[in-house]
């Protein structure tokens, strides 16, 4: 009987590992316009984000957004859009990606609360799509769908 990971890279899939964190969050690395950051993978976020302090560490543009950002909290939170980002998550990558810019110091403040490591951002179900995304959850491995470019 065939793998998953076989199966999966004879239909152009690609592999990136997933760290689980002390706080049972999935923690994967990516690059931002070509600059390495550690996101939470979050399959319940609609959209990926990035917090507003690594806006000139990502050198992404911003524009104002009237889109109201929500969680799991009672208020809706206040954001900004970068177009045209570059992101690439192990050889995935995505040359023209929108990004929802959040204060992510809540979420940021409440890790280190728990001993874990900050992170620069969410990757959320836009990239999960766009990637056909598979999650290995006993593995700890996402395969996404390389796009020929």
């Amino acid at each position: 009987m065939q793998d998953l990971k076989d199966f999966l890279f004879e239909r152009g899939y690609v592999r990136i590992k997933l760290k689980k964190t002390i706080t049972n969050h999935f923690e994967i690395k990516a690059k931002i316009n070509g600059i390495k950051g550690n996101f939470i993978l979050d399959t319940g976020a609609s959209k990926s984000c990035v917090g507003f302090e690594d806006i000139e560490y990502f050198n992404l543009e911003t524009e104002d957004s009237e889109e109201k950002a929500s969680g799991a909290g009672p208020s809706e939170i206040d954001t900004l859009i970068s177009a045209q980002n570059q992101v690439t998550v192990g050889k995935f990558n995505i040359k023209k990606m929108s990004l929802i810019l959040i204060d992510l110091s809540h979420i940021n403040k409440a890790l280190e609360k728990q001993d874990a490591n900050p992170v620069k951002g969410i990757l959320g179900a836009d990239i999960l799509i766009k990637g056909k995304s598979i999650i290995d959850y006993n593995k700890k491995y996402l395969y996404l769908l390389k796009k020929k470019n």
